[in-house]
């Protein structure tokens, strides 16, 4: 690794020299308060920075110290949350903020170790904020760090490996300048983001071409490598939108599930995507703890939701319930119509909602 090293004294000092004249202007790079790093680092994780700005603004403006996102409603942050996925983010992020204020007295942790305490945060968001907003000499290592290194120098072991992971880690280590390290990691994060760009490089103006391995060899396209390729399963969903008078019946999703603590229909889950005369022979009422008769209202056409290792591919189906007893079971809750935009829901029910247009009666406040 050292022979590296002396070969490629330069690489870090070309990077920073790039950032200067080509980095995207946004806010967070604009401050070294911890907090506001922190936030846009757990916002932009599986986000695009165009999708998560908006949301950073929205954040901070609501949110503009930690002791404010601690004493939100959990609920309240999910539903600011709604719509960028990934919702144990959120979760953690609002975890997080409590953890702030109950065990560092209100104040963000000031070095690597303890930032790494934090709920949600691991080795890459506790390098970012601790170099960012002190100065330390922590490097990170995100896809666009394992994609630069892996071309510019020339290594082929797998990204997705133990020992790729240790190799990448040592290596960003023993790179990345001292007295520099903050400007460093945002250098290689956003050259890999906009020059070294998984598809399509822009090797003919890349300032590091002239030493970059993967350019000499023509294995540009060829690196990084992954050993293992995520299997996505299918699942098949059935919603019931039960209609209670003004009423809507909702489920808050417990347990572990990357929806925990959303909201969402009455489902059933099946091994294939069932028309209403089979699903019919599935539909029991009494499962939800409601006891009234129903008539069917409309089905909606298959629509597919892409989650990170499952494709969902659902109907709505909507019923009317009459004779309504007027009690659910404890994870059931009646919603009005109108107050249905209130509730923290997942981005596949809320596309739904805005777009069905046959039944947007239904969702009168939904905009």
């Amino acid at each position: 690794m050292t022979d590296i090293i002396d070969e490629s004294k330069n690489f870090p000092f070309e990077l920073i020299k790039w950032y200067r004249r080509n980095h995207r202007k946004l806010p967070w790079r604009d401050t070294n308060d911890p907090y506001k790093i922190w936030l846009s680092e757990i916002i932009l994780q599986q986000t695009r920075v165009d999708q998560g700005l908006a949301y950073y603004n929205r954040f901070i403006s609501k949110y503009p110290k930690v002791a404010d996102l601690a004493t939100a409603d959990q609920e309240e942050v999910l539903k600011d949350w709604q719509g960028l996925g990934y919702y144990s983010r959120a979760r953690n992020l609002h975890a997080a903020a409590n953890m702030i204020v109950e065990d560092f007295d209100g104040a963000f942790p000031n070095n690597y170790s303890e930032i790494k305490k934090l709920k949600g945060v691991g080795d890459y968001t506790a390098a970012a904020i601790a170099s960012f907003a002190y100065g330390e000499a922590k490097a990170v290592v995100d896809g666009n760090v394992y994609r630069l290194l892996s071309r510019y120098f020339g290594i082929e072991t797998p990204i997705d490996s133990t020992a790729g992971k240790k190799e990448f880690a040592q290596l960003a280590q023993e790179l990345i300048p001292k007295k520099e390290a903050g400007e460093y990691n945002q250098a290689i994060m956003e050259f890999g983001a906009l020059q070294c760009k998984p598809k399509n490089p822009d090797c003919d103006s890349c300032p590091l071409q002239a030493s970059c391995s993967a350019y000499a060899n023509d294995k540009v396209e060829l690196l990084p490598i992954k050993a293992r390729k995520t299997k996505v399963r299918n699942r098949y969903f059935h919603y019931l939108i039960l209609e209670v008078d003004d009423q809507l019946v909702l489920r808050k999703r417990e347990g572990k599930g990357i929806w925990q603590n959303l909201f969402d229909f009455p489902l059933i889950e099946s091994e294939k995507l069932l028309e209403w005369k089979k699903l019919e022979e599935l539909v029991e009422l009494n499962s939800v703890g409601i006891d009234a008769k129903y008539e069917f209202e409309a089905e909606s056409d298959e629509r597919k939701h892409l989650l990170s290792h499952q494709k969902l591919h659902c109907k709505f189906f909507h019923l009317r319930l009459s004779d309504y007893n007027g009690e659910l079971k404890k994870e059931f809750q009646l919603c009005k119509k109108n107050e249905l935009e209130r509730y923290p829901i997942p981005k596949l029910i809320e596309n739904y909602l805005r777009e069905e247009t046959n039944l947007l009666s239904l969702f009168n406040n939904q905009s």
